[in-house]
This record gives structure tokens, sequence and C-alpha cells, in this order.
């Protein structure tokens, strides 16, 4: 056991915990936060993205005892924030949401991609997304939904 401390969502937290545990397995299981899925748990599809001091991560693949003084933000942390409203509407209008698994991973990528590059072509869009797999929309309408949220969000990231 270990005491690992860090900023998760705004909030310093703190635990005592195996630090080999995934971080995936900590937000879910000690924090009760199920927007990360697990999907692959292999660091391939990106359901289980989180940010870690504003870099995208596969929670899946971390160790917990990485992310000690570290700032993690998860789906519901991201929610909280006009941003996230933004790039929400974007999604809904574009349609790009349908069974919703990706979805979480996918809104984090988004911010990670635009905290980067605020104004990104279709291609680093698609590389900014690369990380991240879904089976039901397919990805021209969550490309045309980064699009909009750049467009609507003027000048916002």
């Amino acid at each position: 056991m270990a005491k690992i401390t860090f900023q998760l969502n705004g909030k310093p937290v703190q635990l005592d915990t195996n630090p080999n545990r995934r971080l995936l397995d900590v937000l879910r299981e000690d924090f009760s936060l199920t927007g990360v899925k697990e999907g692959c748990g292999e660091g391939e599809c990106g359901a289980c993205a989180v940010l870690m001091n504003h870099e995208i991560v596969n929670s899946c693949s971390v160790p917990i005892a990485n992310v000690i003084n570290k700032e993690i933000v998860t789906i519901e942390g991201f929610s909280q924030t006009h941003r996230y409203d933004i790039l929400r509407n974007a999604f809904e209008e574009e349609g790009a949401v349908q069974c919703g698994f990706c979805t979480p991973g996918m809104m984090i990528a988004s911010e990670s991609l635009l905290n980067k590059n605020a104004n990104p072509t279709e291609e680093e869009i698609k590389i900014g997304l690369s990380g991240n797999l879904c089976r039901c929309t397919g990805y021209n309408m969550i490309i045309k939904a980064i699009q909009r949220a750049v467009k609507d969000g003027d000048g916002t990231w």
C-alpha cells in the first residue's frame, strides 16, 4: 500500500492503495467516476481517456503511482466547463453521438486537441482523434462537430 496524492477534477485527493493499480480502476472503483470506460484494456480504444496535466492519456495504461502530484481531469470534471458545453452542443447538432460508449473519450480527445491547436485542419482533427475508436457514428460527424465547436466557440480555445 502507498499513499497516493493528486488533483482530481480540481480537488486534492488522497488514498492508500496498491501503487500498481490502474488509474482507470481507481477512478471507477474508488471515486465512482464511471464516465471513464474500459473498452480494450490495452490503451488502444480511447474509451478510458482522461487528461493528465492537460495531456490525453489512456487511464487503463497508467499505474496510479504515476499520477502522484499530477492533475487528472475526467469527463465528469470537464463537463463542468464552458468548453465542454460548446463541444457537447456541437456533437449533438452534428449527430456525432450514437451509442455513447466512445463519447467521453472523444470529448476528452477533442479538448486535448483544441487546447493545443485552437483551429485544426481536418487532417489535424483526424490525427487528434486517432487514439479513439468509434464503432457506431463513424468519424465524419465527429470531425464536423469539432469544426463546429471551433466556429461556435469563437476563440474559446
